[in-house]
């Protein structure tokens, strides 16, 4: 158990499955529902009687198992009171109280892999602050409390919570993560908050560590930006990259592209051309002036047909915060997660071919509501195919990725649900699959070299030492009102 003087959250305040407006920073934050409010109250009623009847501090109680168990079933009751019960995280009530019970249900099971193909962290000293207005702070909504960098002298120190040591705390030590791909933002190639050169530098601090493969790294390229396709044969030759990023409602002027026009075609020839045949395409989630019907994925399925050799992993699975979650409603679907799955089907894209739909800040925004987040997992499984859903979390813009990661263990799609729409049953066969083994196979890594290492790397041995005593802060990063979305750098116009 943590001291009870603990210097982060001493009242123990703070929940440890975080149910707030986070964004990511590519779409407005939205307020939470009332039922997302009386779920949050419920689990900090719980959470002081609980800490009472194990005679333990609230924080002390907050950071154990039985604290994890104890919030989500709290959400499990306000989602019912709601009527929504489509999703739910599968609790035993005794869970709350017996942390070994609580820890065989949402602690993980012995050889899990767990590899997060969405990660990021800022640059908190990169050039591309010398791009922005003079006296502006840019992630000024940063927490200042939790995170011991922020306090350091610089009026931007707060930015090293966003960094490279913040990074590895609570992607590595925080959560049960074993292996990322760090991953980018659009921008342009001199106004990256994070560039392929300090990228490749935190990669070098895991492998310092001894870790093997803890991290790959994505190249960023927009084919209809100038320079990118000619920059690609940088990208993989020295940096070593492991997929392509892209981003086809971005382009100059708010005008997109899609991977089925000339320019994408030229875009995925070339990373056939290089050997480097992973392409990761956002989609979904539309962000400010940038074009919205280039975020649909229409042309997913016109490409996946076209070049069978190549892998296209769908960033957000296309998911729209505006779109609720139903099942697929066929020919009459154009909008949110839908435009994949119409896609596949139109373009006859079999179920686990080479389109994969990836949950970063997909999951961790349905979280707040089960009942779509059965629809969207469901038809995803079903459509894309079991092999097929990869695990993203689009941290550290949410903080540590462990209670998205507790919250998919426990997660459930009702049987009744199952039964009429065809969806599956969440066991713990296909969470491993969604959790790292079914991107293992994308990116040809093999898990069990990649856990033989990781077990004894200095990571492994500094998360042992430091979870004799935790200190995860539950804090996220990432804007949480209008106002802090449009205070981020070229919020509206990357």
């Amino acid at each position: 158990m943590s001291p009870v003087n603990s210097p982060i959250d001493p009242d123990g305040t703070r929940l440890p499955i975080k149910l707030d407006t986070t964004s990511n920073g590519e779409f407005k934050p939205v307020p939470l529902s009332p039922e997302n409010h009386a779920a949050n109250r419920l689990a900090q009623e719980a959470a002081g009687t609980n800490a009472k009847r194990l005679a333990v501090s609230r924080r002390s109680f907050l950071i154990s198992a039985c604290g994890a168990a104890s919030t989500l079933l709290a959400f499990n009751a306000a989602n019912a009171a709601a009527g929504k019960i489509g999703g739910f995280f599968d609790l035993p009530a005794e869970a709350a109280l017996e942390p070994t019970l609580a820890q065989s249900r949402i602690g993980g099971g012995e050889g899990e892999f767990i590899f997060d193909v969405q990660g990021h962290f800022v640059d908190p000293n990169g050039t591309w602050l010398q791009k922005l207005p003079i006296g502006s702070n840019p992630l000024s909504q940063m927490p200042k409390t939790g995170c011991a960098l922020a306090a350091e002298p610089g009026a931007r120190s707060y930015l090293r919570c966003l960094g490279p040591d913040e990074f590895i705390k609570d992607v590595f030590l925080d959560s049960d993560t074993d292996m990322m791909v760090l991953s980018f933002v659009p921008s342009k190639p001199d106004a990256e908050p994070l560039t392929i050169q300090t990228a490749d530098a935190v990669r070098t601090i895991v492998d310092r560590m001894e870790g093997m493969h803890r991290m790959l790294l994505h190249g960023r390229v927009n084919p209809n930006q100038a320079a990118d396709l000619e920059a690609m044969d940088e990208l993989k030759e020295r940096w070593g990259v492991s997929a392509w990023k892209t981003y086809t409602q971005f382009g100059p002027g708010g005008k997109g592209y899609f991977l089925s026009d000339d320019i994408g075609t030229r875009f995925i020839e070339k990373a056939r051309k290089l050997g480097v045949k992973i392409i990761c395409v956002h989609k979904g989630l539309p962000f400010g002036k940038q074009s919205y019907e280039h975020s649909k994925c229409t042309d997913i399925g016109i490409v996946a047909k076209r070049f069978p050799d190549v892998a296209f992993l769908v960033y957000h699975s296309g998911f729209v915060t505006t779109v609720p979650e139903r099942a697929f409603e066929g020919r009459g679907a154009d909008d949110g997660i839908d435009t994949l799955i119409r896609s596949l089907i139109e373009n006859d894209v079999a179920p686990n071919s080479n389109v994969y739909a990836e949950l970063g800040s997909t999951w961790r925004y349905l979280m707040r509501d089960p009942e779509a987040a059965a629809h969207a997992l469901g038809k995803l499984l079903k459509y894309c195919g079991e092999n097929n859903v990869l695990w993203g979390t689009d941290s550290i813009w949410y903080g540590s990725p462990q209670d998205q990661i507790q919250a998919f263990r426990a997660f459930q799609i009702a049987p009744e649900l199952r039964a009429k729409h065809g969806y599956p049953e969440m066991t713990p066969q296909l969470r491993a699959k969604i959790f790292g083994l079914s991107a293992a196979k994308v990116y040809s890594i093999n898990p069990d070299e990649v856990k033989r290492y990781a077990s004894r790397d200095r990571i492994a041995r500094d998360r042992a030492g430091y979870l004799e005593h935790p200190e995860p802060h539950f804090l996220t990063y990432g804007p949480k009102t209008r106002r802090e979305f449009l205070n981020l750098p070229g919020a509206g116009t990357p």
